[in-house]
């Protein structure tokens, strides 16, 4: 990409959206096109339309999405299914009506089969069925890379995919209600000290194994792609390293230093028993994430102290 070229980045507000805009600007790319929710709806197709029309972006990278853990999964299924169908099917086809150079649609991990051999590969795609509690959302990214490959068949667009693990940093949603596991586990531990509680409940067992990928490494890795990336293959982008639930919460306890105990609410789901990707097509493309756990979870714990 030419360091003038005019980059739209969907979403770039959100967690993985604004990584992308500070590795961008940080990489000298400063023809940045933004427009917050309130500017620009992404499920009004006529607004999209228009604003393609007007702005012309050669480079996309679709961050859009309406996210979140299990609760509001379960909570809010038609919505998960409905904004992000209309997201990327409105940013897609106007992408494609106006010419845009290359895009790039990131979706998630939570797209392959709930009990897909480990680690999964991108093959493993539909071959199995998804996990119940994020069903909705899986099924519209689903859609999403489909809508790339069908695009690049039928128009020869260069339309790509990538999928993103369980992410978290800093711009992360902390909200007890709607958040994913991390950034709850945070918050968790740091009001329990200090209100100096004798015990921090985790939902579920604790036996569950995740992975996690900081999202500074997926902005890194999501530039890299559109770098160096052509054509219809998905690309996972994680860690290729799991930990269980238990031993994640062991580590965010010592982190932010509180002392008491776990407890484990087994009447809570844990959703998927292991989700780890299988990384290698990435780092045969010649990519590796660089930042590991402990220091990640440092430095957002220290981001979110500063917001309180």
């Amino acid at each position: 990409m030419d360091k003038n070229a005019r980059i739209y980045v969907a979403g770039h507000r959100g967690l993985v959206g604004s990584a992308i805009v500070r590795k961008l600007a940080a990489e000298g790319y400063g023809n940045l096109l933004r427009r917050t929710s309130d500017e620009l709806d992404l499920r009004d197709q006529a607004a999209v339309a228009s604003f393609f029309e007007q702005e012309r972006p050669e480079y996309v990278f679709l961050a859009a999405a309406k996210v979140g853990g299990i609760v509001a999964n379960n909570s809010y299924p038609a919505d998960f299914i409905y904004d992000n169908l209309m997201i990327e099917a409105n940013v897609i086809h106007s992408a494609w009506r106006t010419g845009v150079t290359k895009l790039l649609f990131l979706g998630s991990t939570c797209i392959y089969p709930k009990l897909a051999p480990q680690p999964i590969r991108e093959e493993y795609l539909l071959t199995g069925p998804l996990e119940p509690t994020n069903e909705p959302y899986a099924v519209a990214k689903i859609a999403g890379l489909t809508l790339c490959r069908s695009y690049n068949r039928q128009y020869g667009t260069r339309f790509i995919s990538a999928m993103p693990t369980n992410l978290y940093g800093p711009g992360d949603n902390f909200d007890l209600q709607n958040s994913h596991v991390l950034p709850a586990l945070i918050r968790k531990f740091h009001e329990a000290k200090l209100a100096a509680a004798p015990t921090v409940t985790v939902w579920g067992t604790g036996s569950p194994y995740r992975e996690f990928v900081h999202v500074d490494d997926v902005a890194d890795a999501s530039l890299f792609l559109m770098r160096h990336h052509e054509g219809n293959d998905i690309v996972n982008i994680g860690s290729g390293e799991e930990i269980a639930i238990r031993d994640l919460a062991l580590l965010v306890k010592r982190v932010v230093g509180f002392g008491g105990e776990l407890a484990f609410d087994t009447s809570k789901p844990d959703g998927t028993p292991r989700k780890l990707s299988d990384v290698s097509r990435l780092h045969a493309l010649g990519w590796q994430h660089r930042i590991g756990l402990e220091e990640g979870i440092a430095g957002v714990y220290e981001w979110y102290k500063e917001r309180l």
